[in-house]
């Protein structure tokens, strides 16, 4: 055998296999049913929610142990709407918190009767994130994990044969001979032996509304069946009681698998000869053949005849059962997507003709095709401009069963970011100073806010309180609050008058923000331009070249900012650097604390340019001008002149002298570190530590020269105070918490010198 021969010889048996293998008898249904019932009784409502939270994981809250919670969480949505995609959807945190509540009350409702539309400005992503939603909802109830059952009928001919052996001889034969004519291969029933079924032996009727095939239970016998197929847990607890299950007691099956079952019921005597026939295979998705999911387009015409049937079929259905009305195989176009997800791109043209043919389906369930009643249990979706809601303007009725979702403008200022390095790549954060590009993403989402906001303004009564850090419009903050973010540099007041009323006010109003402002086409183009204008390989993109880009290379954008907020922005930014600087030169680490005052205990006992190791840590000293200052510096700030400092030192050395030592170290045997002279210069340092951290440091030109020189030669020939200083500030910013490079950190640095942020703000 050829290797050609050998392949596809084990392709056919591959795909054989499998295909036999997926349509199993009703008695294997109730197996499963009864190892895997929360999986096997599911609704597309139930499928849906699954299948979300199948690909988003719980979401964090940053603030788990606040009482005033709302749960406004965040959510991971890349394996959802980004990864193994064409064109990544970036969901935002308000609106993954709003798509999580909506999916989570869809599967807790009884029957739907809704359409869910989301609404948002051209731009905003609406027909990205609806793709890309039926991608993934393909591919889970495609999946083992997202599989569900639908009903396939299995007429037999032997048994059916049985009703009448006289009457039945000449219809199989006949029937025989027509599906010879139609299934090449076919072997004539006289070939079968005794007992053993073939293909011929039946007609395979696959429902066409992909019933569940407990549906086929008679519904007044529903109960006591499932009483006596389950155990007393938690599932059947839940079957009886939650409403998310009240569909398996109340739907019926569709009009051809009724009619089937019916014609059966009076033509066999035993009702097991009925599910033996009736067996299930997996829900298959197909968009492209509408199997499962349906996808208008707004230039898609309505079909002619919306009505389906099998001729073919038929005629043999009409033989076997010996009644051409016992079952009509009829049929619409919504059977095909029933239990499956029906969805509209765009709500105009055509598609508003089809939302409205929907009202009548979406209310009753029902769809009416000739004279036959079609059931329709699917998830509706549809996509809507907001100029586009005059389409079903008075319909009362009809707006009362539609669910709307909101896509605006992204919102959130680390999504906004996000989709900058999607698109442009993540090495642009190379490009930047820290901040900055977030800094770029705020002045975008500032066009999309509402300058007034009266949740905030009910919250913050006196804005101008923060001024240092906030714009007058609180826009900053709402921002911070929509990221999740509570900024440390809220009062204690305002933080705990920040209740979950208060937070959830503020949260309900993006509802109806995002709307107007840059869109996301206009925030790409700007960005590319933003980008090409001011990356250089020498020189990174400070706050400079951010104001510079809005007010005068393209003065025209400035316009459509609120007024002074790029201002309000730079004094944010400000602040926000200088806490950093600030918090990498010292963490207020005791240890630290405690070396330097030992250190300088010993220290002052000796003429500066000695050189001695000190005899509480046993470090190597070079007792310099400098070194002393360095300390002082921490202990009481720069505003002491120099008479108060040698005055300062001399009292110092004078106490240790006479008492620290003599008494207390040497007498009592006390350690330095609980000494009252430590005690003392502990208060004062840690005092004027964290109010005062970077001044002294500062008002030393060696510091700022030393920062330029950091990494260099010459940089080895500062005192190794600051060069310490110097490498412990640069270092910490280049941590994990910062996330600077050394060029970044260097830069940020003499910009926090060059522009006097210790003196200018107060802190």
């Amino acid at each position: 055998m050829s290797n050609v021969d050998r392949a596809i010889k084990h392709l056919h048996h591959t795909i054989s296999q499998r295909e036999q293998s997926q349509t199993i008898s009703f008695e294997e249904c109730l197996k499963i049913l009864t190892s895997r019932p929360a999986s096997f009784v599911r609704n597309v409502f139930q499928t849906f929610h699954d299948m979300i939270h199948s690909y988003v994981n719980a979401g964090i809250d940053e603030y788990p142990d606040d009482p005033e919670s709302i749960n406004y969480v965040n959510y991971d949505c890349r394996n959802l709407f980004v990864n193994d995609t064409d064109r990544p959807f970036f969901a935002d945190r308000l609106f993954a918190n709003r798509l999580i509540n909506h999916v989570d009350a869809m599967r807790g409702s009884t029957r739907q009767n809704k359409i869910y539309i989301f609404r948002g400005p051209p731009g905003s992503g609406k027909s990205t994130f609806l793709n890309n939603l039926l991608l993934k909802f393909s591919e889970y109830a495609n999946s083992e994990a997202g599989t569900r059952y639908e009903v396939v009928w299995k007429l037999d001919r032997r048994v059916l044969a049985q009703i009448n052996e006289g009457r039945m001889t000449s219809l199989v034969d006949r029937l025989t001979n027509l599906i010879g004519e139609y299934e090449p291969g076919h072997t004539d029933l006289n070939g079968a032996k005794g007992g053993q079924h073939r293909n011929g032996d039946f007609i395979e009727i696959a429902c066409p509304s992909h019933d569940n095939p407990l549906l086929l239970i008679p519904k007044r016998d529903r109960r006591t069946f499932f009483d006596d197929l389950f155990k007393n847990n938690e599932f059947k607890w839940k079957l009886f009681t939650d409403k998310e299950y009240e569909w398996v007691f109340s739907e019926s099956p569709c009009t051809i698998c009724s009619s089937i079952f019916d014609a059966l019921l009076q033509r066999l005597p035993n009702s097991m000869d009925i599910y033996r026939m009736i067996h299930a295979r997996p829900y298959r998705f197909n968009r492209r053949l509408g199997e499962g999911i349906t996808v208008c387009n707004p230039g898609d015409k309505p079909m002619k005849q919306n009505v389906i049937t099998n001729e073919q079929l038929q005629h043999r259905i009409d033989t076997l059962l010996g009644d051409s009305n016992a079952v009509k195989y009829l049929y619409s176009s919504f059977a095909k997507t029933n239990n499956g997800i029906y969805a509209l791109m765009d709500v105009k043209s055509h598609n508003a003709e089809r939302l409205l043919e929907l009202h009548n389906i979406i209310s009753e369930g029902i769809h009416k095709v000739e004279n036959i009643e079609e059931n329709v249990t699917s998830l509706f979706i549809a996509l809507m401009n907001p100029e586009d809601e005059k389409a079903i303007e008075g319909f009362q009725s009809f707006t009362d069963r539609i669910e709307f979702i909101n896509i605006p403008y992204v919102m959130d200022l680390n999504t906004e970011v996000e989709i900058y390095r999607n698109i442009f790549g993540k090495h642009i954060d190379e490009s930047f100073i820290p901040r900055v590009l977030h800094n770029f993403a705020r002045t975008i989402i500032s066009t999309r806010m509402n300058i007034t906001s009266e949740a905030m303004l009910e919250w913050i009564e006196k804005p101008e309180k923060y001024e240092q850090y906030c714009d007058g419009n609180l826009q900053l903050l709402k921002m911070e609050i929509y990221t999740g973010h509570i900024p440390p540099w809220l009062t204690e007041e305002d933080r705990k008058r920040l209740t979950a009323k208060r937070r959830r006010r503020i949260i309900d109003e993006s509802e109806k923000e995002g709307i107007t402002g840059f869109s996301g086409r206009d925030s790409i183009r700007i960005f590319s331009d933003f980008y090409a204008t001011y990356a250089r390989k020498d020189k990174l993109i400070s706050m400079s070249s951010l104001n510079t880009f809005f007010t005068t290379r393209h003065a025209d954008l400035k316009e459509a900012l609120p007024e002074g907020f790029l201002d309000s922005l730079l004094k944010n930014y400000n602040y926000s650097v200088l806490q950093e600087v600030k918090e990498s030169l010292y963490y207020y680490n005791e240890e630290q604390i405690v070396r330097d005052l030992l250190n300088y205990m010993f220290a002052v006992n000796f003429e500066p340019g000695s050189v001695a190791v000190c005899r509480f840590t046993r470090e190597k000293l070079e007792i310099s001008e400098d070194f002393l200052r360095s300390i002082e510096g921490r202990l009481f700030g720069k505003s002491v002149d120099e008479d108060d400092r040698h005055s300062f030192r001399l009292e110092t050395q004078k106490e240790y002298a006479s008492r620290t030592l003599t008494q207390e170290i040497l007498a009592e045997g006390k350690d330095p570190a609980e000494t009252a002279l430590y005690h003392s210069l502990h208060e004062r340092y840690v005092h004027n530590l964290k109010e005062k951290v970077l001044e002294p440091l500062i008002d030393n030109a060696n510091f700022r020269r030393a920062i330029k020189d950091f990494d260099t030669e010459a940089f080895k020939t500062y005192d190794k105070r600051i060069r310490d200083d110097v490498s412990f500030l640069v270092n910490n910013l280049c941590a994990a918490k910062y996330h600077y490079t050394k060029q970044s950190a260097k830069e940020i640095c003499v910009y926090v010198i060059d522009n006097d942020l210790a003196h200018s703000r107060s802190t």
